[in-house]
Parts: C-alpha cells; structure tokens; sequence
C-alpha cells in the first residue's frame, strides 16, 4: 500500500526563494566579474610602469615603451627627479556596467638612472 503526499502549504516554496535570492546571485556574480577585471588591468598597469621606468633609466623614451604594454584609455606619467625615474600609470575600471562611476587602478614603478647618461626622458 502506497502512502499519498497531499500537497501543503510549501507547495511553490523553491520557486518563490529562487526569484528572491537570483539578483543577489547576479549582482554577486557581476561584482566578481568586476573584481578580476581590476586585478588585470592593475596587472598590467604594473607591467606598463616597469617597462617605462627600465627604458627611461636607459635614457630611452619611457612612454612609448609603456604604450606598448599599458591597458586601453591608461595615462601614462614619466617623472624624472635626479638619478631616480618614476612612471604612474593610471586606467579606468567599468562596475558592474556602463551607468556606475569607473574605478581607477594604478601601477607605479621606480628606477635609477644609469651611470654616465644624461637626464633621461620622459
């Protein structure tokens, strides 16, 4: 003999948590997406700025070393104070779509001027 489950009140139950809990699903899944977005774009950043420091330090032009490399839309700033090279490059992240404010990511690299080269340039 068979026993029969009479529906009861939990009837629709699964349905109704699934359409509360999806947009936190997707809005955490987009947040996600953002997040490693930013890590390679940051990545290379990082990568730009060490490549502009290392030709500038050889008295090469340091931006054009970084165009190469840098992230789309990066600004690419090339400081020279003494024997020491600072490149900043700095690129816009979107968030979680196009109607948010973009974060900024930025990588930084320092190095020393070579020995017996002129200033070097940016």
């Amino acid at each position: 003999m068979s026993r029969r489950r009479w529906a009861g009140r939990d009837r629709g139950s699964f349905t109704a948590e699934l359409a509360a809990g999806l947009p936190a699903l997707t809005l955490l899944l987009l947040a996600g997406v953002t997040a490693v977005d930013a890590v390679i774009t940051r990545a290379g950043c990082l990568d730009a700025a060490r490549a502009a420091a290392l030709a500038a330090a050889r008295g090469d032009q340091g931006a054009d070393a970084a165009v190469a490399t840098a992230p789309g839309g990066a600004d690419i700033r090339v400081a020279v104070d003494g024997d020491r090279v600072t490149v900043t490059v700095r690129a816009p992240v979107r968030a979680l779509g196009t109607r948010l404010p973009r974060l900024t990511v930025v990588g930084t690299a320092v190095a020393a001027v070579e020995p017996g080269l002129p200033a070097a340039g940016p």
